[in-house]
């Protein structure tokens, strides 16, 4: 059977997520599904391989097929409290040994910052390409997650709203995203996540569209007070996660979501914390800060 991909909405939205058929992650891919994946990418932004039953060294060499991997140390973890490998976000409610942290872990609270808006690792001066996350173990109800198209939400702005942010450049930050919850970072850890610039807008390099490159993690615009700056991401964030522009993935186990960072905003969704949620990420690296990727 070979690689097909179709729209997940064919009729609502037919070029907003696809679904993939005809390709088994456990076995090595040839270039020429690994071009017809980047292209259904290209289109999509969001493709969904469904009953793929992969374990951790299948998905990291699935994902070496994109580009060089992250490595996930961007959360409040130890090294020596880690679970798994040094590329693997380990995107769970779960700690050292396989039980459920308690509700006030600082590790689960920093977690929460999931459930905002936002883009994978845009507080790296180089941010993240793909992500590709795997559902392992699901809660019986809730954790799904939803995926916001910032082409669409750009292409709905007016020319003049267009016009006016169109070489604006933000600063993103954990230490801004986490902060809106509440959350209390050591000085050591802030030391280590000062904020980097990124874009707005940018123009994606496959499918030559513009994008809003919008998150939690954005603070400030460079050259506009910080008040005013805020208001305007605020509301930017309010137009680009209308429903017209969401896809909610409704997981399964086996679910592998593929999606590209630099088209999307995506967001956890609540779920009961005494069960396990368990899925895990790999992250592909843009390669290059977007200040040196074409306007």
């Amino acid at each position: 059977m070979p690689l097909s991909i179709h729209p997940v909405d064919p009729v609502g939205r037919p070029e907003f997520a696809g679904m993939v058929a005809g390709i088994d992650v456990r076995r090595p891919v040839t270039q020429g599904q690994v071009g017809e994946i980047v292209a259904g990418m290209d289109k999509y932004a969001v493709l969904v391989f469904r009953g793929q039953q992969i374990d951790d060294e299948q998905q990291l060499a699935f994902s070496r097929n994109f580009g060089p991997l992250e490595i996930a140390n961007s959360d409040v973890r130890r090294d020596e409290d880690r679970r798994l490998k040094p590329e693997i976000a380990d995107v769970s409610n779960l700690g050292k040994g396989n039980a459920i942290m308690s509700r006030d872990d600082r590790r689960r609270l920093f977690s929460l910052g999931n459930q905002l808006w936002h883009s994978d690792s845009s507080f790296k001066p180089t941010p993240a390409k793909y992500s590709l996350l795997h559902a392992r173990v699901l809660p019986a109800k809730g954790g799904n997650t939803e995926f916001a198209d910032m082409r669409a939400a750009y292409d709905a702005l007016d020319d003049e709203a267009k016009a006016e942010i169109a070489d604006y450049v933000c600063e993103h930050s954990q230490q801004y995203s986490r902060g809106v919850l509440g959350f209390d970072f050591t000085d050591e850890e802030r030391l280590k996540n000062p904020p980097v610039p990124q874009r707005l807008v940018r123009r994606h390099p496959g499918s030559g569209r513009r994008s809003l490159f919008l998150s939690a993690h954005a603070g400030a615009i460079r050259g506009m007070p910080v008040p005013e700056a805020r208001a305007l991401l605020r509301d930017l964030t309010e137009h680009a996660t209308q429903r017209q522009f969401v896809y909610a993935h409704e997981w399964r186990a086996g679910d592998l979501v593929m999606w590209d960072n630099r088209a999307m905003m995506h967001r956890a969704r609540r779920y009961d914390p005494s069960e396990v949620r368990e899925l895990h990420r790999t992250t592909v690296a843009d390669d290059r800060p977007t200040l040196e990727q074409a306007a």
